[in-house]
């Protein structure tokens, strides 16, 4: 069964911020971590990559000081294993193959997630991205509404203007568990790119990051 958490956030919609593709940048977390403060977040999602370019075990540290709640998933650029002790060290959670449950005043909201990609470190088959979002989903059944998390993109998406294929996986993923958003990264040419597949609200958050209400 997956690992689930509760947290609530009854008085207002439940507000995050999203990136991906930090790549061991000191510089651009503290940006995010900053931001998050200005807004006000409720919670700092973190697309994959965050290392792989610049390795360090600092990367995390800033949202760490400002008292963000963070939720990981690997990218293609670190071992699942790094992404493990990343989220030890700092106490935030990995939800590759979870899920988490969040209470805002439009109701529970469900995230879950599959970090990874089809090459690098991390190198997932097809069947296995789609077997760990499944079993990430497995405790979300009869939640209003949904996130999905991964760090590659869905096949068929604005994305693989880049001229790299998207995941058949995640894009199967769409249509059977219809979340209301998918989060990813991965891409950095699409950096930003906002589209809709099958009435699920699909973004490119990057590295600079996306503000996401629900």
């Amino acid at each position: 069964m997956a690992k689930q958490t509760n947290t609530s956030y009854k008085s207002k919609k439940l507000k995050i911020l999203a990136a991906g593709d930090i790549h061991g940048n000191n510089r651009a977390t503290k940006k995010l971590a900053d931001r998050a403060e200005k807004e006000n977040v409720d919670l700092v999602i973190l697309c994959g990559d965050l290392t792989g370019f610049r390795e360090t075990s600092d990367i995390l540290k800033p949202f760490k000081d400002k008292n963000k709640k963070v939720i990981i998933i690997p990218g293609n650029h670190e071992s699942f294993a790094t992404v493990d002790f990343l989220a030890n060290l700092y106490g935030v959670k990995n939800i590759h193959g979870y899920s988490a449950k969040y209470e805002s005043s439009s109701g529970k909201v469900g995230l879950f997630g599959a970090g990874g990609a089809n090459v690098g470190l991390s190198a997932l088959s097809e069947r296995e991205i789609f077997s760990t979002l499944k079993r990430a989903h497995l405790d979300l059944k009869g939640i209003e509404k949904t996130i999905m998390i991964t760090h590659m993109h869905p096949a068929g998406s604005k994305s693989e203007a880049s001229g790299f294929e998207g995941s058949n996986a995640i894009a199967k993923a769409i249509k059977e568990f219809k979340p209301d958003i998918l989060l990813h990264s991965h891409i950095h040419e699409t950096e930003g790119v906002e589209e809709i597949i099958d009435k699920t609200r699909v973004i490119n958050v990057g590295s600079t990051g996306r503000i996401i209400e629900i």
